[in-house]
């Protein structure tokens, strides 16, 4: 009995480490928005960014945290076998306010604002239904979706403090 419970933790295992590598670090390669880097100027990157293996017509939900005095950039992507197209809104985590729904932006898949205030905000991301090319490593129904998170420090606008 150990050794069927011990197996079955093992191949479980196993099964969950290769669909989590399938699509790894997606966002870090596909996300990216030209840019110039270094600098104060330039974007970082932000460890609360994810790639997911996702289903066609699901959503998935991820907590963020922003702070004062910061500059964000939202950037969504998915594998071309599923389209283009990615919806994606941004919620106040205490009031569940709609903050930004990229569908009346025309889909774009980038967002840039400025936070006035520390807060929590929830961030749902929607793959839309539609035919997927076949693909040996992944579901049919199934592809590729990063979110990429990117902050820089605000810069200073206005007259200077006298």
């Amino acid at each position: 009995m150990k050794k069927l419970f011990l197996s079955l933790f093992i191949f479980s295992s196993v099964l969950m480490y290769s669909q989590a590598s399938v699509c790894g670090q997606f966002h870090r390669k596909f996300c990216q928005v030209e840019t110039k880097h270094g600098g104060k100027t330039g974007w970082m990157y932000n460890a609360q960014s994810r790639s997911g293996l996702f289903n066609q017509g699901s959503t998935s939900k991820i907590r963020c945290v922003i702070y004062k005095g910061m500059d964000y950039r939202i950037s969504v992507c998915c594998e071309t076998s599923i389209g283009e197209k990615l919806n994606f809104k941004i919620f106040d985590s205490k009031t569940s306010e709609l903050l930004y729904d990229n569908a009346t932006a025309q889909g774009d898949p980038i967002f840039e604002f400025q936070s006035a205030s520390s807060r929590q905000l929830i961030i749902e991301v929607t793959v839309p239904k539609g035919a997927t090319e076949q693909d040996k490593h992944k579901p049919m129904d199934a592809a590729c979706v990063g979110l990429l998170i990117e902050h820089k420090v605000t810069e200073r606008q206005g007259f200077s403090q006298y």
